[in-house]
């Protein structure tokens, strides 16, 4: 690298001045971003790319319009990621690289940055610069820095073998009392002294019935909430917001963290329900319509599923309502840009683009391997993190269609 000599004190000034421009930046484009996420739930409405760029200051070239310059040297060797394999493909392979709007997932790859593993680390400072930059710099320089890899199984074979699932998730937000009364009577729980002394604990059905459960669990309660197959989604998705009613009259936004289990299997109640042939359809609404028909089999289909999960409440800022809770990688995620990965196959905080075309959606994009879920099992598997909110329930209890992946990795990094 080629250094110019300047004086120092014009060092510092010109220091000073990028630094300024930086930050001016980064807190215009957060107060965006905070704005929008309160009125719509996702970090979707900061959509003006700024003029100040820094990649075009450190030399990245953008690419000429429609196309991918640097496309066509020799590919490297295929790489082996537990059970999967990563193919190296032509970005030009990428659906729909050239389309997505880059930036947004620049947020979630910001916040990956701050736990990044040994291979993405000394990309971090790059992946910050370029928070401000354009969609064709940052375009261009992942296309300088990163390769390519089809997912695929490592057993994979013939005509449609990377091709997998995508699944949602989501925060629920639902209202809930700090003490029981009408109208809210199931409780939410933090973690009962001696749960990780006792494997497996108890199950569902004997924290309902049991009363030496029950009393392993008084004084644990965080709040209450009014339905108990809320309380029962709050526990598949694994954390949620409450809009708590103290007993002052007082309300608050909190949120519930994911803080443990049960340790009994998790059993699906739509899966139950199609097994017995009560019901062809297994969401969400169609599970509550066939509760509307049949409630007196409420507790049945609770207790079809053994797992419950506790949790740890915590505050809520303007700011951390901006985004998701914490996935597995220890960051909050994005909505529409986090995903949930067998990090066997993916690891935490690998840059991945993903493609799904379904009844739901059509998804041509980047996103951040950021979480995981127990039933996300698979070399292309994903479980995409909608949001929170009704909305994001809604997409999240319906998706369920054809998957492709990319792992987007450092050129000539070995896997770790």
């Amino acid at each position: 690298m080629v250094h110019q000599t300047i004086s120092s004190s014009a060092a510092r000034a010109a220091s000073a001045s990028t630094k300024s421009k930086i930050m001016n930046r980064l807190l215009w484009r957060l107060s965006r971003c905070v704005a929008s996420a309160a009125i719509v739930g996702t970090l979707w409405g900061c959509a003006s790319a700024p003029p100040y760029n820094p990649a075009r200051e450190a030399g990245i070239a953008a690419p000429a319009p429609g196309a991918l310059p640097g496309d066509n040297g020799p590919l490297p060797p295929a790489l082996q990621r537990g059970k999967s394999r990563w193919v190296p493909v032509r970005w030009a392979d990428l659906p729909g690289f050239t389309d997505d709007h880059l930036f947004e997932a620049w947020n979630a790859w910001i916040k990956s940055c701050e736990r990044p593993g040994p291979t993405f680390a000394p990309l971090c400072a790059e992946v910050r610069r370029l928070s401000i930059g354009t969609g064709e710099e940052q375009r261009a320089w992942m296309m300088q820095r990163l390769q390519p890899y089809r997912v695929e199984p490592l057993a994979a074979g013939g005509p449609g073998a990377s091709e997998g699932l995508l699944t949602g998730y989501y925060e629920p937000l639902m209202d809930a009392s700090r003490l029981p009364g009408p109208g809210y009577t199931v409780p939410l729980y933090r973690p009962p002294a001696g749960l990780n002394q006792r494997r497996p604990w108890y199950t569902r059905q004997q924290i309902d019935t049991l009363p030496e459960a029950r009393a392993a669990l008084r004084g644990n309660e965080i709040a209450y909430v009014a339905d108990p197959i809320d309380a029962l989604i709050l526990q598949i998705q694994g954390s949620g917001r409450l809009r708590i009613a103290e007993p002052d009259g007082s309300q608050h936004l909190v949120r519930l963290a994911f803080a443990g289990t049960n340790d009994q299997p998790y059993q699906s109640v739509g899966r139950w329900l199609l097994d017995q042939g009560a019901t062809r359809d297994a969401t969400w609404p169609g599970i509550r319509a066939w509760l509307a028909q049949n409630p007196q089999r409420m507790n049945e289909l609770l207790w079809s599923n053994p797992r419950v999960v506790f949790f740890r409440e915590e505050p809520l800022s303007e700011l951390d309502a901006a985004f998701g809770p914490r996935g597995a990688q220890g960051v909050a995620l994005t909505p529409g840009r986090s995903i949930a990965v067998d990090a066997a196959s993916i690891p935490y905080g690998t840059p991945v683009w993903l493609a799904s075309s379904g009844a739901q959606v059509n998804l041509q994009k980047l996103v951040l391997a950021q979480d995981t879920g127990s039933a996300i099992v698979g070399a292309v598997r994903a479980d995409y993190f909608a949001g929170w909110g009704a909305q994001a329930g809604e997409l999240a209890g319906r998706l369920k269609q054809p998957l492709r992946l990319w792992v987007l990795w450092p050129k000539q990094a070995e896997t770790r």
